[in-house]
């Protein structure tokens, strides 16, 4: 990266991080209130569809938060930003000094940025689990970006409401990745360090989920699965009852446990897959995963794309994704080829 753009992140970095404070606050209010009046239906009953998932009770204040904080940035520049709920917006000041206004597309000379508020709702709104802030900033260009111009990626964790500290993630592209861990009742900074991968590439003692959300998959997966850890055992000499399974409704949250050394390998093949189930599959979306992509990148871990390829895509609210992470490369050069071959034993049509 040159020195131009890293310079030209620094202030972007800090605004997205208040956005991320903000939209964890907005969430635990929105839980602080259902779990005090017993009424967990205020945060998980589903409101509206948006342009990219499912909109719960829980994302209708984190989705205000958004919009609040687009129209201020707008006052002192233009920029574009992508959410799942609306699609791409932009927007840049008024010429009369007036409240910002609509542009016409991507050609404004300022950022491109992509947020997730509430990766994980699902975890959330039932107070099971962390979700996690999933932002990721491109510099200016004149069209629609890909995750190959992301520059900037931050992954902050919304807590469940038991939690006494969060943690965030951050990495910019060629500039490494670091973990800051910090209290909820003031901020204080307990933890700040490198995130670097470890050299390991052991094929069992840990987690190895392939991720299912949709029950039409759930067979098939199973199906990889069972072909992929039976070669495990069989080649690698694996202790197959040592290989963990999580799953975690969080594709940010994922990609943070990767980056964090917490899972050995992650694969979410719904995309991929989808033509061979009969029925619907929900697949992730490129909102859910760009920023934290970088930051596991960044930490020395390795994502691709299902058959082992170059891992890219429109940043957009709608095009589907599959992934495969690596914790690192001796880790992929290891266990892809049995993932490869289990993905070549599966049946083509669907069942």
């Amino acid at each position: 990266m040159d020195g131009a753009l890293n310079d030209a992140l620094a202030p972007w970095e800090a605004r997205l991080s208040e956005l991320a404070d903000r939209i964890r606050k907005a969430a635990r209010g929105a839980m602080r209130s259902a779990l005090d009046r017993d009424s967990l239906s205020e945060v998980d009953r589903p409101v509206a569809q948006g342009v990219g998932d499912q909109t719960f009770g829980l994302d209708l204040p984190t989705e205000s938060v958004l919009s609040t904080w687009l129209e201020e940035c707008a006052r002192g520049g233009p920029l574009s930003l992508l959410t799942e709920d609306s699609g791409w917006r932009h927007r840049g000041p008024a010429g009369d000094g007036g409240p910002p206004v609509a542009l016409p597309g991507f050609d404004h000379g300022g950022p491109r940025i992509v947020v997730d508020p509430v990766d994980g709702t699902r975890n959330l709104m039932a107070d099971l689990r962390s979700a996690w802030t999933v932002l990721a900033l491109c510099p200016p260009g004149p069209a629609q970006p890909r995750l190959s111009d992301v520059a900037l990626g931050l992954l902050a964790e919304l807590p469940t409401s038991r939690a006494a500290s969060w943690r965030s993630l951050h990495a910019r592209r060629g500039g490494g990745a670091r973990m800051e861990h910090r209290t909820l009742a003031d901020g204080a900074l307990l933890d700040e360090r490198p995130l670097v991968c470890d050299g390991d590439d052991r094929p069992d003692h840990g987690y190895f989920p392939f991720f299912c959300f949709s029950h039409a998959m759930r067979p098939l997966v199973a199906s990889l699965t069972a072909a992929f850890f039976e070669r495990l055992g069989r080649l690698e000499g694996a202790e197959v009852r040592h290989c963990y399974d999580d799953q975690y409704i969080s594709n940010g949250g994922q990609l943070a446990l990767l980056a964090l050394g917490s899972y050995r390998m992650i694969a979410d093949l719904r995309a991929a897959l989808s033509d061979r189930v009969a029925g619907e599959c929900v697949s992730s979306r490129p909102y859910d995963c760009a920023g934290a992509v970088l930051v596991a990148r960044e930490a020395g871990c390795l994502v691709l794309s299902a058959d082992g390829s170059e891992l890219d895509f429109d940043l957009d609210a709608t095009t589907p994704v599959s992934f495969v992470g690596f914790t690192n490369k001796m880790t992929r050069a290891r266990l892809a080829p049995h993932l490869a071959a289990a993905l070549d034993e599966l049946p083509t049509d669907p069942g």
